[in-house]
């Protein structure tokens, strides 16, 4: 049964929000890990959007985002590391 999101708690609503958006980030930070700084940026959006939204219901996209964002930040760095072995070796 779904939950008309009008009668949610205004605390409820913001955290199912933070979780939806950390999966969001992760997403993005994977597609976007080819710019060092992007995918950074996104990474770390979607670890702390992923933080806060554990407390709602979506609690699985919450920590599906944390994950996603962990990678994206793990294939930025590797990325940025090899770049720069290729330019100055």
């Amino acid at each position: 049964m779904q939950t008309d999101p009008a009668s949610l708690d205004p605390e409820e609503r913001m955290n199912k929000f933070y979780a939806i958006m950390s999966a969001a980030c992760g997403v993005l930070s994977l597609c976007v890990g080819l710019i060092p700084i992007a995918g950074t940026v996104f990474g770390i959006a979607g670890i702390v959007l992923g933080i806060l939204g554990r407390r709602s219901e979506n609690k699985k996209a919450a920590i599906a985002g944390i994950i996603l964002s962990i990678i994206g930040i793990l294939t930025t760095v590797i990325f940025s590391v090899l770049v720069y072995m290729d330019t100055f070796s």
